[in-house]
C-alpha cells in the first residue's frame, strides 16, 4: 500500500461520528518552496501520544521537520519531501 492510500485509510478510521466535521488532515504549500502537514489529533487515539521531534537538513531543497503542537502533528518540509513526511506521521501512528 502507497504513502497516500494509508494516509487516507488513517483517516477514515477517524471518520467517527463527527470528527470530520471539525478536525482533519490538512496538506498545503510554503512559500520558500515546501510542503506543510498538519494532522488533528484530537479525538484519535494518538490524542496522548508522545511525539520525538526530529529535524532533517539534506540541503536548501531536501529537508523536514515533524513536531507535536498541542492537540496537532505539524511537519514542514523541502518541494520533494512529502513523501517522507506523511511516512514519519504514519510510522508513528502505527506504532
Amino acid at each position: 500500500m502507497d504513502t497516500i492510500t494509508k494516509l487516507c485509510s488513517w483517516y477514515e478510521r477517524q471518520c467517527v461520528d463527527d470528527w470530520h466535521e471539525e478536525f482533519g488532515v490538512k496538506i498545503s504549500t510554503l512559500d520558500n518552496p515546501g510542503w506543510y502537514l498538519k494532522v488533528d489529533l484530537k479525538g484519535t487515539a494518538l490524542e496522548g501520544k508522545d511525539f520525538p521531534e526530529f529535524q532533517t537538513d539534506r540541503s536548501d531543497r531536501d529537508w523536514a521537520t515533524a513536531r507535536r503542537s498541542g492537540n496537532t502533528f505539524e511537519a514542514f518540509g523541502g518541494p520533494n519531501n512529502l513523501n517522507e513526511m506523511i511516512e514519519s506521521f504514519l510510522a508513528w501512528a502505527e506504532e
